[in-house]
């Protein structure tokens, strides 16, 4: 089975972080993320995959050399100008010439849904367009689905008011489309599916379908967002261990190897110390992800950030809440709150 997946955005709400690196290839817990949902494709049956690209497409390239990731062959549809959501799901299938049933996966979102289950629910009511829905607490900031009692969709609600829901269940942007589907959308101008294709599909009866999936789901696109994916996976949401060649030393203290850790040191879990990184003296790290080659220098304290490769903590420093870019440096004694701090910014 194929699938196309969209990571044509820029990451505007990631900068600085996105300006060198498309936001699918930061990594979460020490593995880019769009390796985990290439993975975690694979696992369902998806045996290639068209990456619809935008922005930055040679670094696509650059990170799958060989255009393969595992045993998933991988295919690249790069748009001269931005296409909205169906149009890029439009202009991928046709650059790959996908003609059977496929999947659909938004590049920014991390989740355990049965994709499998997804495809069956699909298959069972020989439906045209199937939706996973997943519930929110708080609604209105997102496009909700009700749904009748087998799955068909009723309508579509963007961003309704707070306390006018008619339900909590929101689309999660995992799709599986039959290839009539794109007949719908337009060719080369900016369409998107949620917001044109899909409500045009109620016009008649029994084209498109939601499955209510309550499992855990998160989009990665903002910063507090994307430091909170790292804590999820630390604790195991997607699965354990966080990242392969990590070990549990104590519960939810994962180390990798090479990296030295002081024994005066206080880990607070969930913590992920990177390959080759040293943690000093008297330093504090709780609800952190260190990446490779970090180092947190004496009696300094990371509490609920993220630190990529390279980055290094100065003694006594105090890192909360932060995103600390690879190769980047808080000198000594140094105090950051809520930031996104990078080594170098192009000009």
């Amino acid at each position: 089975m194929k699938a196309v997946v969209l990571v044509g955005g820029e990451g505007t709400r990631l900068r600085p972080l996105t300006y060198a690196t498309p936001k699918p290839l930061l990594p979460i817990a020490n593995r880019p993320f769009l390796e985990r949902q290439l993975t975690w494709m694979a696992a369902s049956g998806i045996d290639e995959v068209v990456l619809s690209l935008g922005y930055l497409p040679d670094a696509f390239r650059a990170h799958f050399p060989d255009d393969r990731f595992g045993d998933l062959r991988l295919r690249y549809a790069v748009e001269d100008e931005p296409l909205g959501t169906a149009g890029a799901i439009r202009f991928a299938a046709e650059t790959a010439g996908i003609d059977e049933r496929f999947v659909v996966c938004n590049g920014d979102v991390l989740t355990a849904l049965d994709l499998s289950a997804l495809v069956r629910f699909h298959d069972e009511r020989d439906a045209r367009a199937t939706i996973h829905l997943v519930r929110v607490t708080d609604p209105s900031a997102f496009g909700v689905v009700p749904t009748y009692p087998d799955g068909e969709v009723k309508a579509f609600v963007e961003k309704p008011p707070p306390g006018q829901a008619p339900t909590d269940w929101i689309n999660a942007g995992t799709y599986v489309l039959e290839p009539s589907v794109l007949e719908r959308i337009p060719a080369g101008i900016n369409v998107s599916i949620e917001r044109e294709t899909f409500p045009r599909m109620l016009e008649g009866r029994g084209a498109l379908y939601a499955l209510e999936h309550d499992v855990y789901w998160l989009d990665i696109g903002t910063p507090d967002k994307y430091r909170a994916a790292h804590l999820d996976v630390l604790a195991g949401a997607v699965g354990r261990p966080p990242v392969a060649d990590a070990t549990e030393t104590e519960p939810g203290i994962w180390i990798q190897p090479g990296a030295v850790i002081d024994a005066s040191t206080r880990l607070v879990p969930p913590v992920l110390i990177g390959a080759d990184s040293a943690v000093g003296p008297g330093a504090y790290v709780a609800r952190t992800s260190v990446g490779a080659g970090c180092v947190v220098g004496y009696g300094a304290r990371v509490d609920g950030s993220v630190l990529l490769d390279g980055a290094e903590i100065g003694r006594a420093s105090d890192v909360v809440d932060c995103i600390v870019g690879p190769d980047a440096t808080i000198p000594e004694a140094g105090t950051v709150r809520d930031e996104i701090l990078v080594a170098d910014r192009p000009e």
